[in-house]
């Protein structure tokens, strides 16, 4: 647990060295850490909730629903935020949303999906009057192997969530973006471009851009995300070291 909580705190005092380098118009927010525990331990979440963090990202619906209802998180985690951040298939989303402390979805990249969820979470959370955080993914690198909606689609798909998606609430946008940036090159592209995105979305669907929340930044780049205006970063190796490889 010492080596977690060193790690943490390592993390947070680096987000605050890199909030303090960022231009005035960011200042009006604290960068939201979350520690992304896919394939780690529910005892090192446990470890990481004791030392204060509240955020954990999952990539894998089945992983996160088996941790978010473990007896251990359940009873001691009890305010725990879980963001899912994975690709997100259809034919899992009633799984995914009875998950206890789900706090949002990260990766909405089409419309369909984004219908389907607003339909099963207003059957599931019925009696609970409240809408579902969600950010749309957007590929801002063009790979073909990366999930996120085009571009040119954002302001489309955001669109049609405020429109016809009444039990979800839009908060942002997200990419993964191309691993291993240089810097020595300049800023990192898919931040540049997420950043454009927002600002399109904001001024396209009249919504106030301090509203836009944008969702990136990991282990390699998070302070470099926090300095470009990231509202949310993402930081799995940094805080819990280096994963095992997942099973197939």
């Amino acid at each position: 647990m010492a080596e977690l909580v060193t790690n943490l705190k390592v993390v947070q005092d680096k987000i605050i060295a890199a909030s303090a380098r960022r231009l005035p118009e960011y200042k009006y927010f604290e960068p939201r850490l979350v520690a992304v525990s896919k394939l780690k331990s529910v005892e090192l979440i446990v470890d990481a909730y004791k030392a204060g963090q509240r955020h954990f990202g999952e990539n894998y619906v089945n992983e996160l629903v088996e941790k978010g209802n473990h007896s251990s998180i359940l009873e001691t985690c009890t305010d725990i935020r879980w963001h899912f951040i994975g690709h997100l298939q259809r034919n899992k989303i009633n799984k995914l949303l009875t998950t206890p402390n789900l706090y949002i979805i990260e990766t909405i990249d089409n419309e369909k999906l984004a219908s389907a969820l607003n339909t099963s979470w207003s059957k599931i959370r019925v009696h609970e009057n409240l809408k579902l955080k969600i950010m749309v993914q957007v590929n801002t690198s063009n790979e073909q192997e990366k999930s996120g909606c085009e571009i040119t689609d954002v302001c489309t798909l955001v669109q049609h969530i405020i429109d016809n998606c009444t039990s979800l609430e839009f908060v942002g946008l997200m990419t993964i973006g191309t691993f291993g940036h240089d810097l020595a090159k300049g800023p990192n592209p898919d931040f540049l471009c997420l950043k454009e995105c927002r600002e399109k979305v904001s001024k396209e669907l009249g919504i106030d851009l301090n509203k836009i929340e944008l969702s990136m930044g990991m282990s390699n780049d998070y302070e470099h995300a926090v300095e470009l205006g990231s509202t949310n970063i993402r930081v799995g190796t940094a805080i819990f070291g280096e994963r095992a490889k997942k099973d197939t």
